[in-house]
C-alpha cells in the first residue's frame, strides 16, 4: 500500500472505507454479530492487498505500517452502523460501494506493483488481485460462492482497466488524471454489465 501522502493514497483510503462499508453491509445481511461483521469489514477492506504485497515481497504488508487503513476499516464500520438504516434502502447501495471500491483498489494495486520492477502486464493482474480478493475471502467467510467465480463482469472489468491505466500512462496522460479516468472506467464496466446482463460463458 502506498506509504506518501498523495493522490493515489488518498484513492487508497477512500477504497478502504467503502470496501469496509461493503464487507460489513454484506454480514449485517447474514445476521453476523458485531464482531463477525467488523472482521468481515477488515478482511474485505484489507485482504487484497495484503495478499498482493505478499505475493511481490512487500513486508510488513502496508496496513501493518501505515495505521490510517485501520482507521479508514474503523471509519466504514462505524459508518455503517450509524448509517445503516438508510443506507439499507438504497438496494443498489452495497453493489455501488463495491464497484468503486474495486476500480480504486485496482488502480493502487496497479501502481505500487509498478514499483517493484515488474512486467506491467504483471503489474496489471496484480491490480485486478487488489481489486477482488477482500471480495473472495469476504464470499467465503459469509458462505457465498466468491463473485470472481460466477457469470458477472467483475475481476475483468477490473483487469481491463488496468490495462487501459497502462494506456493512458504510455500516452504520456498525467497519473492522477490517468487514476481517475481508470476507476470511473471499471465503474462504468461494472454499472453497464449489470444493467444490461453482459455475462462470459458458462463452462459446461
Amino acid at each position: 500500500m502506498i506509504q506518501d501522502f498523495s493522490y493515489l493514497y488518498a484513492l487508497d483510503l477512500l477504497g478502504t472505507f467503502v470496501f469496509a462499508i461493503s464487507g460489513f453491509l454484506t454480514a449485517s445481511d447474514k445476521k453476523f454479530d458485531l464482531f463477525g461483521a467488523a472482521v468481515i469489514s477488515l478482511v474485505t477492506a484489507l485482504g487484497g492487498g495484503t495478499i498482493r504485497d505478499m505475493l511481490i515481497g512487500s513486508h510488513p504488508v502496508g496496513w501493518m505500517i501505515n495505521a490510517n487503513y485501520l482507521y479508514a476499516v474503523l471509519g466504514g464500520i462505524v459508518a455503517s452502523i450509524l448509517f445503516k438504516r438508510h443506507i439499507e434502502r438504497l438496494r443498489r447501495t452495497l453493489f455501488l460501494f463495491d464497484s468503486i471500491g474495486i476500480g480504486i483498489f485496482t488502480v493502487v494495486g496497479l501502481q505500487k506493483t509498478l514499483g517493484y520492477d515488474v512486467s506491467p502486464f504483471i503489474a496489471a493482474i496484480m491490480g485486478t488481485t487488489s481489486a477482488v480478493f477482500g471480495g473472495v475471502v469476504r464470499d467465503i467467510l459469509s458462505g457465498e460462492v466468491p463473485l470472481i467465480f460466477r457469470k458477472e463482469i467483475y475481476a475483468t472489468a477490473c483487469f481491463v482497466g488496468g490495462l487501459f491505466y497502462l494506456f493512458l500512462c504510455w500516452l504520456g496522460i498525467g497519473t492522477d488524471w490517468s487514476a481517475s479516468i481508470t476507476v470511473l472506467l471499471i465503474i462504468g464496466i461494472r454499472l453497464l454489465s449489470v444493467h444490461f446482463k453482459w455475462s462470459l460463458p458458462r463452462m459446461g
